[in-house]
């Protein structure tokens, strides 16, 4: 298994220069406008990035120049540098610059994919140019050469970082309305296919399938199972329909609250097999909506969760951070116009953790992370 061990981005929003060493749990906290939702953001753009639309979604953001640190005049560049690590010891480290261009878009200054194996000093660089506006890894990857199996290890790692959000739980939202059935292998990001991906789960994973049910009755009792049957034009739709345990009919997502619908997209997305895991799961403020008891759930799913994927989760709950330990809290500090992560010292914080809960001493300022 892979991991990501560290992220260091240089002139991104209000991230200056950071680097986050990257562990199994990450639990990041901060003040309003610290920078978490930032971080969380560049993961974001790494997934549009790996499809092919960085220039779509650097639009969608406004302009351009308001994904650089204090403006392009200050910060012409954005930098960045994943370092996974393999069980074998190997450090694959993708690294990217984009520079500001006329037209107000983000230009490949650099990528370039790096191999080092252990008890190797030189490293393996793979440059794959400079002056596109999209990333090369896909094209490269797919046209072969010498350079393909290491841009398709890549593709691999990068697509394996993957960004969830379950805000929009309207009654536009995708997750409330049908999906096409055979969208079943991999969770999107808005939960749009959930639907689809639980109906593949009840008939290849059935242990997998039940255990969710299972998991989201302890959070809503009235919930009894999904009726999940394809329908439309060829059987090729389908939509969340669950069941009553006070009636036999069939009910719809658009009869869910807000709070039981983002509980089931959390529960199936961390109950996942350990196989289908993505790499790195990166959720914002996923405690939105939630009962305290959904909270001690959601915390457990996330501590099983990581023994197989990392997982990075931006919260401004203390009942939630309660549920974790010293060792897995990032404090998300701002000085100035320029974001930090840094993790608290377990032995400074032994005694206080004899009177207080870790989520109190976040509340007192202990730990850092509150405003300044």
């Amino acid at each position: 298994m892979s991991k990501l061990s560290s992220v260091t981005i240089r002139g991104y929003r209000s991230i200056k220069d950071a680097t986050l060493e990257l562990r199994p749990l990450n639990v990041l906290i901060g003040a309003n406008g610290a920078g978490k939702s930032n971080l969380v953001s560049f993961f974001r753009m790494m997934n549009e990035m790996m499809a092919g639309r960085l220039q779509q979604h650097v639009a969608s953001t406004g302009h351009a120049a308001s994904n650089l640190h204090c403006g392009p005049r200050i910060t012409p560049q954005l930098e960045a540098e994943l370092e996974f690590e393999t069980d074998n010891g190997d450090v694959d480290t993708y690294r990217m610059r984009l520079y500001h261009s006329a037209g107000d878009s983000l230009v490949f200054a650099e990528e370039c994919l790096s191999f080092r194996r252990p008890g190797f000093a030189d490293s393996r660089d793979e440059q794959l140019g400079a002056g596109h506006k999209e990333t090369l890894i896909g094209r490269t990857a797919d046209e072969g050469g010498t350079s393909a199996q290491t841009a398709r290890v890549f593709r691999h790692l990068l697509n394996g970082c993957r960004v969830f959000h379950f805000r929009d739980t309207g009654p536009a939202s995708r997750v409330r309305n049908y999906c096409y059935v055979g969208a079943d292998r991999w969770p999107m990001p808005d939960a749009g296919n959930l639907a689809a991906v639980l109906n593949r789960l009840c008939s290849e994973r059935p242990g997998t399938y039940h255990g969710i049910v299972e998991t989201i009755r302890q959070v809503a009792p009235i919930f009894t199972g999904f009726d999940l049957e394809p329908t439309g034009a060829g059987g090729k739709d389908i939509i969340l329909n669950w069941r009553h345990r006070e009636s036999d009919l069939v009910f719809g997502p658009h009869q869910l609250s807000d709070g039981t619908l983002r509980a089931i997209c959390l529960i199936s997305l961390l109950m996942l097999p350990a196989d289908e895991l993505p790499l790195l799961i990166v959720i914002d403020e996923p405690e939105l909506g939630l009962h305290p008891y959904a909270l001690d759930i959601l915390a457990s799913l996330c501590r099983s969760a990581s023994a197989h994927s990392q997982i990075l989760i931006s919260t401004q709950s203390s009942t939630l951070v309660n549920k974790f330990t010293p060792a897995d809290v990032v404090v998300v500090e701002r000085d100035g116009e320029s974001s930090g992560f840094v993790r608290p010292d377990a032995s400074d914080l032994e005694a206080w953790l004899e009177d207080y809960s870790l989520g109190e001493l976040w509340e007192k300022n202990v730990i850092g992370g509150g405003p300044h």
